[in-house]
């Protein structure tokens, strides 16, 4: 019985058409030096329907660069904002070449569309037991996933 709720639920999700879609993301358009801007007073909603998508922009500089800095010091500049999927995707493939992490004068630009994904990464589990890892079980719920999508 599960099964079919499930199925209700999954199909109405997709179904769905009109609904507005907003994200939320963390936004400071000034370069933060050594902060990555990813506590509560950051957070923004972004334009409904047209910023999809979060965007990162992670610098690494040294104190000659920006006034910011203090002098012969070396750091991390964070910019984050709401952007649409196309301007955020041109802007991180144009700077691709750039992206060196811990090198300096890399420029890296991430783009994501979950709520607050342009926020701290996840930190690290300290057992390999409690991940996910890939098998039959997982395999057989995408399958049936794709089967139950084939039938709404």
């Amino acid at each position: 019985m599960w099964v079919l709720g499930f199925a209700a639920t999954f199909c109405g999700l997709f179904l769905l058409q009109g609904s507005a879609l907003q994200i939320q993301c963390y936004q400071c358009e000034e370069f933060q030096l050594n902060n990555d801007c990813s506590s509560p007073e950051f957070i923004v909603n972004c334009t409904v329907n047209v910023q999809d998508m979060c965007q990162k922009e992670v610098m690494e500089q040294s104190a000659g660069e920006t006034p910011v800095a203090p002098s012969g010091a070396r750091g991390i500049m964070y910019r984050k904002s709401c952007a649409s999927s196309a301007a955020c995707l041109i802007a991180s493939a144009g700077y691709q070449s750039f992206c060196s992490p811990g090198k300096l004068n890399s420029v890296c630009i991430s783009c994501c569309n979950t709520p607050l994904c342009n926020g701290p990464r996840p930190k690290k589990r300290s057992s390999s037991a409690l991940a996910l890892r890939p098998g039959l079980p997982t395999t057989i719920l995408l399958l049936q996933l794709a089967l139950l999508w084939a039938h709404c």
